[in-house]
């Protein structure tokens, strides 16, 4: 059976001040109406029953992720005692599925991207589940193919076709985040692609991957797995999770593993929402490049985004390519042209003691 796995512990520094430690990214509405993890969710209940969706999630945001989706069973929302990246939390979401189904299916995906449309993402994953269906030991990723020379992006190199599928393709090699030039030569090769995140692969093989690859950390696993609903379970993990390497799913098993890999060449509209800069591609721009999310009245204002709160008015005059982002108790100016700069923000509010606004 297909289950939704949603990895939800992200803290989304580059979209301060609005995302906070208690309140990151997927908790926020900068799509749509819904939040960043309801619209995860929505996408997926239509094909997939909230009782077989599971999300892996932290202390802190444990409380507020159940209030954004009360139709996922309390005991699915798994709470990691602390970050370990994606090769422990996919492996504790395993050993749950487990538990409840010996033959579960997982379709694995962050918390916080925008991808439709719904249908469309749909067939793709039923596409992906059916090729796990014909080999078991097949690990499928999707991989977007890229519309600009990103360099934020790790990329996935195609190889030769998987029989019996027009989108599926062996995997050649993982590329880490390339320098402008070497982007552009993958564009223009059409052999790569983004690696989004998104993975399907049977419950079951992703632990014998992870005993080959990480054998510590399967064996933690297990010990972990015979505590599932016990008195004992809070403090076995606890003790186990915070042991594991932290290391993350792709340098754990999918850069280790040997002819077992597949990408499928996702048909879907992706986008990571890495930052403030990615909202006039989600709302667009107006007629002097503008991205407005609020109240806002301006002279002379050019290719900014800006986004208040509350009614709050944002009056700008002579501005060009500056983001501004009003919340009650902070305020964020700054340029466009450094993706970077406002995550050196949060430190330099956390070196100066200004925590409370983190």
């Amino acid at each position: 059976m297909l289950h939704a796995v949603i990895m939800a512990g992200g803290s989304g520094t580059r979209f301060w001040p609005e995302s906070r430690q208690s309140m990151p990214k997927q908790f926020l509405r900068l799509a749509g109406e819904r939040s960043m993890i309801q619209g995860t969710l929505d996408r997926c209940t239509p094909w997939i029953d909230p009782t077989n969706a599971w999300v892996v999630t932290n202390a802190v945001q444990a409380d507020e992720t159940a209030r954004h989706l009360p139709e996922v069973p309390p005991e699915q929302i798994l709470v990691e005692p602390c970050a370990r990246n994606t090769a422990p939390c996919i492996g504790l979401a395993a050993i749950h599925l487990l538990r409840k189904d010996p033959d579960a299916v997982m379709l694995v995906m962050p918390a916080d991207h925008v991808i439709g449309p719904p249908p469309v993402f749909r067939e793709a994953v039923e596409a992906a589940a059916k090729l796990v269906t014909d080999d078991p030991n097949r690990l499928v990723l999707f991989g977007v193919p890229p519309n600009y020379p990103a360099t934020g992006f790790g990329y996935i190199e195609r190889g030769d076709a998987v029989a019996g599928s027009d989108r599926a393709y062996a995997v050649a090699s993982f590329r880490e985040k390339p320098e402008r030039a070497v982007a552009e030569e993958y564009v223009e090769s059409g052999r790569f692609y983004w690696n989004c995140g998104i993975f399907v692969w049977k419950a079951s093989r992703i632990l014998e991957a992870l005993k080959t690859h990480e054998p510590e950390m399967h064996a933690a696993l297990l010990r972990l797995a015979e505590q599932i609903g016990t008195p004992e379970w809070q403090g076995a993990v606890e003790t186990e999770f915070p042991a594991m390497n932290s290391i993350s799913i792709d340098y754990a098993v999918l850069e280790r593993e040997q002819g077992s890999l597949c990408v499928l060449e996702a048909p879907f509209r992706w986008d990571d929402v890495g930052s403030w800069h990615a909202m006039p591609r989600l709302h667009g721009q107006d007629d002097e490049g503008n991205t407005v999310l609020g109240t806002h009245c301006g002279v002379e204002t050019r290719n900014c985004v800006i986004r208040s709160s509350d009614d709050h008015m944002i009056a700008t005059l002579g501005l060009d390519g500056c983001i501004i982002v009003h919340t009650p108790d902070a305020t964020l100016v700054a340029q466009t042209d450094d993706e970077n700069a406002i995550k050196q923000l949060v430190s330099r509010l956390k070196e100066s003691g200004h925590e409370r606004l983190l």
